[in-house]
């Protein structure tokens, strides 16, 4: 079994997302979902496809182990720029949480990325997304997706 197995099937889903990222806002666009994911090679892949319908736009996550790491690549792409978004965030679950760091831009400043996967259940679990600006010492979350079992 792949640690992203929990996340098979279909899923409802609550995104929260930040309305203006690194100027210390509070105001928050709460928007739905609808996710279905996917694992392969025996569990170490994983491939979900999310349609966010009031936003106008979908999304698809790759994820991939490094057999020789144990590590997961996650690679994200969106329907609005229809190209693989690199370089993906690297790392791995430590006590049923997953946390995942990359280096990346963001409104061409140079930023670290990190998701965390927790409160995994079989019925839920919740993703978010922070970025740092200043070397990891402080981060802000910009975006929260809840995700409950659908059907």
């Amino acid at each position: 079994m792949g640690d992203f197995d929990f996340f098979v099937g279909s899923w409802d889903v609550t995104s929260r997302r930040l309305r203006k990222r690194h100027v210390g806002s509070d105001e928050w666009d709460e928007f739905p979902g609808t996710s279905v994911a996917r694992s392969f090679f025996a569990g170490a892949g994983s491939f979900d496809e999310i349609h966010f319908p009031t936003q106008g736009f979908s999304g698809s996550t790759i994820r991939i182990r490094d057999v020789q790491t144990g590590l997961w690549s996650i690679y994200w792409m969106n329907s609005r720029r229809g190209v693989l978004e690199l370089p993906p965030v690297v790392g791995r679950f430590v006590d049923g949480v997953g946390t995942f760091y990359g280096d990346d831009t963001d409104e061409g400043r140079p930023i670290r990325c990190r998701f965390i996967w927790s409160a995994i259940t079989p019925a839920s679990c919740r993703w978010e997304q922070a970025f740092s600006t200043d070397g990891e010492r402080t981060w802000e979350t910009n975006w929260v997706m809840e995700f409950s079992r659908a059907g």
